[in-house]
């Protein structure tokens, strides 16, 4: 460590190769903002690093749907699209939902059927099946449900891309509209309307909304052509569309994308909504996942969201949509069993996915163990259904993007995850046009893609010529950013409950991390699945408990299982482990440093 280099207590270079920097934050302006609000001074400092001020602070803390929410005709072919379901639920037309089989996809269509039923139309749900099927729409399945009857097709998270698919649609006489997020190409499918920030030409600003963020916008804007209609009245009332925020809440903060603006207003009231339990599928897949916390990002994203997507990576794909459109009680019990035992399978597909792909890894990095610019792993026989999991485990270790491609005899599909500042979506585009996939797309920070066996060395070089700069340039300026630095003493309940007030925290609004320093190791074993678990001692007493999780195998955790009695500066994010009925602080670790003067 140099003393010299601005770096956060010195840590030019920590055990997991990064440099820690303090979060910039005018000390002026947390403190103009603590006073103003009453707030303690370092939830000022915190929201002063996020660049809040006075002025702006009271409506972060407090997000209204109301105020956030803007007319939905912003969108393009909003209006259009609105036109034609409110029509089609009028006249009793059938109209099918096609989704996506993740939680974005599933969230997506159990509020569209919520709302259909609610407003007197009639709608099915159809979710591909991934093994047979594959992502997105396809020709054969749209067929099908125009000779059931189907006039209507909408596809939720998923359809962009679609290009003959839809075209087979429209050939067919049968209307699709796109209801997607994913980033678009200059030229857009055949169909009725393709409701998609991230298309081209759209000017709303929203490209930051997950799928299910544009389905509300949907919802809200046919709900408006049906109440000017005239269509609600004493026989059919209007729906209360705040009642369905809880599956908003669910696939915005699932999907990864970031936590600000009309997504932070989302997750914010959806997870008031999802605490009342009104859901019955919801509350049937909190209890099996043993949560009786009070919900918040981490519950949905780490307890419900992966069970919700377990139908679809290993399981029956329409599971998740049915759990959370169903009321009957005893029906949706049944099916977050199920969903249970699904996750429990996945999870040990999953474990030996990732070994065997990071031992790929490894073994192709060689003495450096380093891997080029995108770590890119294929494997003959891998499951579909987890790859997307295991490439978002091989970015954490590595900090660069990753594919990781299950190979089948004629074609192989792959899950792509990114880095800040390096958009993988626009690759896998790029990669489409080049004539290297058979079909591929996605967003800056996943990407789904099928290839040729035979072209998987073609695409790893084309990725990694296309990506080197971006990605020697987010890892350049990649460095753990720290909220302050705190002991042992000041990390308490308090200041824990006071950072709280900034929450839903996620991408664009991370939680808060914390450094403190100068503090001995006492002791370390590893508990679980590879994680590792420490006590620390602060000069001036007290002890903290902290936790690094699936760290075991890595230099982090490799240091602190044989580290007892050595100095650290340790740095993560603070929380309350609750124990028999006792509230005590710990700490999830992200990192930690020797400290040289600690004795």
């Amino acid at each position: 460590m140099s003393e010299d280099d601005g770096a956060f207590l010195g840590v030019s270079r920590s055990l997991t190769g990064r440099r820690w920097v303090e979060r910039e934050a005018d000390t002026r302006l947390g403190q103009a903002i603590s006073q103003r609000l009453d707030l303690p001074e370092i939830v000022g400092r915190v929201l002063a690093g996020r660049g809040l001020t006075p002025e702006t602070a009271p409506g972060f803390l407090n997000p209204s749907l109301r105020a956030a929410l803007p007319d939905p005709n912003i969108l393009a072919d909003m209006e259009k699209a609105a036109g034609r379901i409110a029509a089609a639920i009028q006249a009793g037309e059938e109209v099918a939902v096609f989704g996506d089989y993740d939680v974005d996809g599933a969230t997506s269509s159990a509020l569209l059927k919520r709302f259909f039923e609610a407003a007197g139309g009639r709608l099915r749900i159809y979710i591909p099946d991934r093994l047979a099927e594959g992502y997105g729409p396809n020709a054969p399945a749209l067929l099908k449900l125009a000779a059931d009857g189907v006039s209507l097709v909408i596809t939720v998270d998923c359809g962009v891309m679609a290009f003959r698919p839809l075209a087979a649609a429209a050939e067919a006489g049968l209307d699709v509209i796109v209801a997607d997020h994913h980033q678009a190409e200059t030229t857009l499918p055949p169909s009725y309307a393709v409701v998609n920030p991230n298309r081209l030409d759209d000017d709303s600003g929203l490209g930051q909304l997950a799928a299910v963020g544009v389905v509300f916008m949907l919802v809200v804007a046919v709900n408006r052509v049906l109440r000017e209609a005239g269509w609600y009245g004493a026989d059919r009332p209007e729906p209360d569309l705040r009642a369905w925020l809880d599956l908003v809440a669910l696939g915005t903060v699932c999907d990864v994308v970031p936590l600000t603006g009309l997504n932070r207003a989302f997750v914010a009231q959806g997870l008031k909504v999802m605490a009342k339990r009104r859901n019955p599928g919801l509350s049937a897949l909190a209890d099996v996942a043993r949560m009786d916390a009070t919900p918040g990002t981490y519950h949905a994203g780490f307890l419900l969201g992966p069970r919700v997507n377990a139908g679809g990576r290993v399981g029956e794909a329409g599971l998740g949509a049915r759990l959370l459109s169903s009321d009957t009680v005893s029906n949706v019990k049944e099916i977050a069993a199920h969903l249970d035992a699904l996750n429990a399978e996945r999870r040990a597909i999953e474990a030996e996915v990732e070994a065997a792909a990071l031992e790929q890894v490894l073994s192709e990095a060689g003495v450096s163990g380093n891997p080029g610019p995108v770590v890119f792993a294929a494997g003959q026989g891998w499951h579909p259904g987890v790859i997307g999991i295991v490439a978002g485990r091989l970015k954490d270790r590595f900090q660069r993007p990753a594919v990781v491609i299950a190979v089948g005899d004629k074609e192989a599909k792959g899950s792509a995850r990114s880095i800040s500042g390096v958009n993988i979506g626009a690759a896998m585009i790029a990669a489409l046009d080049d004539g290297l996939l058979i079909n591929g797309g996605g967003h800056a920070m996943a990407a789904g893609l099928t290839v040729d066996p035979d072209k998987l060395g073609w695409l790893k070089e084309f990725l990694d010529e296309r990506l080197a700069e971006d990605v020697a340039a987010a890892r350049a300026g990649a460095a753990l950013k720290l909220d302050g630095a705190v002991s042992i003493a000041g990390a308490s309940i308090d200041l824990v409950d006071a950072v709280g007030a900034v929450a839903p925290f996620g991408v664009g609004n991370p939680e808060p991390r914390f450094a403190i320093p100068d503090v001995r190791l006492v002791a370390a074993d590893v508990v679980g699945k590879n994680h590792v678990r420490c006590f620390f001692a602060g000069g001036e007493g007290g002890r903290l408990k902290g936790i690094a999780f699936r760290a075991a195998d890595q230099v982090l955790g490799e240091t602190l299982l044989t580290g007892l009695g050595r100095g650290f500066h340790i740095a993560g994010k603070l929380k309350i482990d609750e124990w028999k009925a006792e509230r005590r602080t710990e700490m999830v670790l992200d990192d930690a440093a020797f400290a040289e003067t600690t004795t």
